[in-house]
């Protein structure tokens, strides 16, 4: 089970490395704005929805990725101060009665959501701007897949930790 625990944090990994990326995409397109408006006097939408479109896949797409290096924000009234056996049985907890049932929500009224768009070929309401709404709207369900596997990763270490079959 660890095997497909690190497997887990190898993809969300790879993912969420890539995905980091875009906020230089984000940047550098913002900047590009900045410079044809108040330069050159030249609007685009297209480039501020791509600016839109990157910004959430490069949260939707990193957020397992965060979980798995714990950079997610937390209450830490007991975690900080907790050892290693009170941490794994918190972990345990909140990936199998709070992250894992979230994430499975999140699928489950995304996915008729996100059906509805592809159906359509969903575009931007705005005559000259993107195309892919729909293909935006799928990073939703794959944004809860991650989390959910993750969760999964998660909920797995800390029962070996319990069980004995994993060292802190």
């Amino acid at each position: 089970m660890l095997a497909l625990a690190d497997a887990i944090d190898w993809i969300n990994g790879k993912i969420g490395r890539a995905a980091a990326w875009l906020c230089v995409a984000v940047v550098g397109i913002q900047f590009a704005v900045v410079v044809l408006r108040y330069l050159f006097g030249i609007g685009s939408i297209w480039l501020h929805e791509s600016i839109l479109y990157s910004h959430a896949a490069m949260f939707l797409l990193a957020a397992a990725w965060t979980l798995k290096n714990d950079g997610h924000v937390r209450v830490d009234l007991i975690y900080a101060a907790a050892g290693p056996r009170i941490k794994a049985v918190i972990d345990l907890c909140g990936a199998l009665l709070l992250l894992i049932p979230f994430a499975a929500a999140i699928l489950y009224f995304s996915l008729p959501y996100v059906a509805r768009s592809w159906a359509i070929m969903e575009g931007s309401r705005e005559a000259s701007g993107l195309p892919l709404v729909f293909a935006l709207k799928t990073l939703i369900p794959v944004f809860a897949v991650m989390l959910m596997l993750q969760g999964a990763a998660q909920a797995i270490r800390a029962a070996a930790l319990l069980t004995g079959k994993a060292q802190v």
